[in-house]
């Protein structure tokens, strides 16, 4: 129970100032929570060694860091995988009116966006969709409904008026 108190009270004094360090090095907060606490974990793991070290806040935000960046490496990786993977697939022609559907959904709140994808791109019901997000029907309706009025008024914007043969075409 030593071990435990003399960690408790590490942990307590140096957890905000090496992950106010790390955000600073890392630039994303999210980030830097995720890698402080898996590199204080690894600390408890290895608390009898890492209470020897000459400086154990050190050992932790090292560990972070390296916690962050391979993080980094991990999504580069991936990132480089599946651009060569699409690379290699046939790319379909994109219409000017696919465009304009991608660029209104980019301009809609995220949650009526995920909306309106699952049920008009996807086809889910709107109880698949409360299932799926973790929420009740009548907030998916709500979200579906402002979702079609946002994209709507954004796809009635003059910048996506088409002229061709002399009139003008909504897309």
């Amino acid at each position: 129970m030593r071990d435990a108190a003399e960690f408790d009270s590490f942990y307590s004094a140096s957890a905000q100032r090496v992950l106010g360090q790390l955000y600073a090095m890392i630039g994303s907060r999210v980030e830097a929570e995720d890698a402080v606490a898996e590199a204080y974990a690894r600390a408890w793991d290895r608390w009898g060694t890492v209470r020897e070290c000459d400086s154990p806040e050190a050992w932790v935000r090292r560990v972070a860091y390296r916690v962050a960046v391979s993080a980094w490496r991990k999504a580069v990786n991936r990132l480089s995988a599946h651009r060569r993977q699409v690379a290699e697939q046939p790319v379909e022609a994109v219409t000017v009116d696919h465009v304009a559907l991608v660029d209104a959904l980019r301009r809609i709140p995220a949650e009526q966006r995920r909306v309106v994808v699952l049920h008009h791109l996807v086809g889910l019901s709107v109880a698949e969709i409360a299932t799926e997000a973790g929420t009740n029907v009548n907030t998916v309706k709500t979200r579906l409904a402002r979702g079609r009025r946002a994209l709507a008024a954004h796809l009635a914007d003059d910048e996506y008026q088409i002229t061709g043969g002399g009139r003008g075409h909504e897309v």
